[in-house]
């Protein structure tokens, strides 16, 4: 396409062709450090047409070039990941499966419906998954093939195909860009420096918000955190998605991972060993905890219309947003105390 187009790295630096693209990269690298669902698919322009293949292809060219000249590989990771997000979402829907399957995966093939996996392919890529259908003793093993059975609606043969592609997706995304960054010249480091000192910024922002999150008291915890709390310490068997975000939720609040791995261990299933695992991998891929619409859905939030005020607020949309409410409240109501006690003080 770059032949075809006449697209050199002027045209996409700085060409007027090339400006939309430049926007929606500039679009991915913000999902990338702010979304907590990866890169958004929604606003792709569509693939199938010449000119909706341009932006996407050179949009990403562009946002690894940035990421590369930013020279930071926590941030070039977490783009990666976040584009074999939006990878594994398209994957989901779209046919072209079956050519990236063959493109990644030295073993593979679909018989009815139904995909199949080297063991080699499967060992290297499962360990980065968690969940107990990517355990080789769960799995169905038969001359050195791995079989993705169907689950019903919750997990199709398709959608774990797509979810092992995006390890593999991950590592090949973050390698390359890595590999770019090395060759970064400094005029190149130059031209780049204001959509790098964007992307820098924001993370900046975001990591500003974590840290004035560290050190949230329990008197600032949000009530879906306390019921998760709450019936792991009865014993009841809380479900994956209130457990991640669990776990989620005790990462960006600072909590050491042995104080959340001591939240499940009243758990009726509760394991030392599989327990600390599941923590440690959400605290090193630096997972995020769901909206308040998912805790919903997925039956985690554990108010009614009425029951704390704060949650009945429109703009409360999310647990981090209740406990930096909490915090400014009472920091807010500390100052008025101390304000009152100077002014009694000096009265007496």
């Amino acid at each position: 396409m770059a032949g075809k187009h006449q697209i050199d790295i002027d045209e996409l630096l700085d060409g007027s062709m090339m400006e939309k693209a430049r926007i929606r990269a500039r679009s991915r690298l913000v999902d990338s450090v702010d979304s907590d669902d990866g890169v958004e698919v929604a606003s792709m322009s569509d693939i199938h047409t010449e000119e909706g293949r341009l932006l996407e292809a050179f949009s990403f060219y562009y946002a690894r070039l940035v990421v590369g000249a930013s020279e930071d590989e926590r941030l070039i990771a977490r783009w990666a990941q976040a584009e074999a997000e939006r990878a594994q979402q398209i994957l989901n829907k779209d046919d072209s499966i079956s050519i990236i399957a063959n493109t990644y995966l030295s073993e593979v093939k679909l018989e009815n419906g139904i995909w199949k996996i080297g063991l080699s392919d499967f060992i290297e890529l499962c360990t980065g998954i968690t969940g107990s259908r990517w355990r080789l003793p769960n799995c169905d093993i038969t001359d050195g093939w791995v079989t993705l059975h169907d689950e019903g609606d919750k997990y199709s043969s398709r959608q774990k195909m797509a979810r092992l592609l995006r390890e593999r997706m991950k590592d090949d995304i973050k390698d390359d860009a890595l590999d770019k960054m090395k060759k970064m010249d400094e005029s190149l480091l130059i031209r780049l420096s204001e959509p790098v000192g964007m992307i820098r910024g924001l993370v900046a922002s975001k990591t500003a918000e974590t840290i004035a999150l560290i050190g949230a008291g329990e008197q600032d915890w949000p009530p879906c955190m306390r019921k998760a709390i709450a019936e792991l310490s009865q014993g009841v068997n809380v479900n994956h998605f209130g457990r991640v975000f669990l776990g989620s939720i005790s990462r960006c609040i600072g909590l050491p991972v042995e104080t959340t791995v001591d939240f499940f261990r009243t758990a009726p299933d509760f394991s030392e060993a599989t327990t600390t695992y599941q923590v440690n991998h959400l605290y090193e891929r630096e997972y995020t905890p769901s909206g308040c619409s998912k805790l919903k859905i997925n039956h985690n939030c554990a108010v009614q219309t009425g029951d704390d005020s704060l949650c009945d607020q429109p703009w409360m949309d999310h647990p981090l947003k209740y406990i930096r409410a909490k915090q400014r409240r009472r920091k807010r109501q500390e100052g008025l105390d101390s304000s009152l006690n100077g002014n009694n003080s000096g009265d007496a």
